[in-house]
């Protein structure tokens, strides 16, 4: 509740839910295509490396 805490807290929308929001719009996460669990945790982390390698390749080519 604090001044630093709701800044913070403001933050979080543009770099948290951001990156969850990325992956159910443009990664295909908002339905599991496979049944299983161990599918499902399978295709959250591909979907999380694919945005890693996004995050790299737009890091790469700033500079």
């Amino acid at each position: 509740l604090t001044r630093r805490g709701k800044t913070i807290y403001k933050m979080r929308k543009e770099t948290i839910e951001r990156s969850f929001a990325d992956s159910k719009q443009l990664h295909g996460l908002r339905y599991c295509r496979l049944r299983s669990l161990e599918g499902a945790s399978e295709q959250a982390l591909m979907t999380a490396i694919a945005q890693n390698i996004k995050k790299i390749a737009n890091h790469l080519t700033r500079g």
